[in-house]
């Protein structure tokens, strides 16, 4: 049975397993550069299948005006069967229908957000980050 929580801690190592197993382009052997990915985020809602973290979405938010989704990750064994699905349900729970919940998807995915009820937006910019 899968639960989720935003209460529940995720250390480096996790989150770089169900990177790995998800497929999302992530440093998921810099376990320092995770750690502050987790420590920066102050909005993070895990999936779990008992102690195994199976999927994280991982946010900044102001809980005001503005959510950035900065990573929705499933492990591959996971998907398709409603995780993300959920995790995002229970992120916009969290921030309120007040705030907007933006991302930038990875191009694997740029067809799964419609589906799910984000709707495309045409003026996104981005200077990129040094590659890893």
């Amino acid at each position: 049975m899968v639960t989720y929580s935003n209460k529940r801690s995720v250390t480096a190592a996790e989150l770089a397993q169900v990177f790995k197993a998800s497929g999302i382009h992530r440093p998921y052997e810099d376990l320092k550069r995770l750690e502050k990915m987790l420590t920066g985020a102050n909005c993070v809602w895990t999936a779990w299948d008992g102690e195994k973290l199976i999927g994280i979405a991982r946010a900044l938010t102001d809980y005001a005006y503005a959510c950035y989704l900065s990573d929705l990750a499933v492990d591959k064994a996971y998907q398709k069967t409603g995780v993300g699905k959920a995790l995002i349900a229970h992120l916009r729970e969290d921030i309120g229908d007040d705030v907007a919940l933006i991302l930038l998807a990875a191009p694997d995915a740029v067809d799964y957000y419609p589906k799910i009820g984000f709707q495309k937006h045409q003026s996104a910019y981005i200077i990129p980050r040094k590659p890893f």
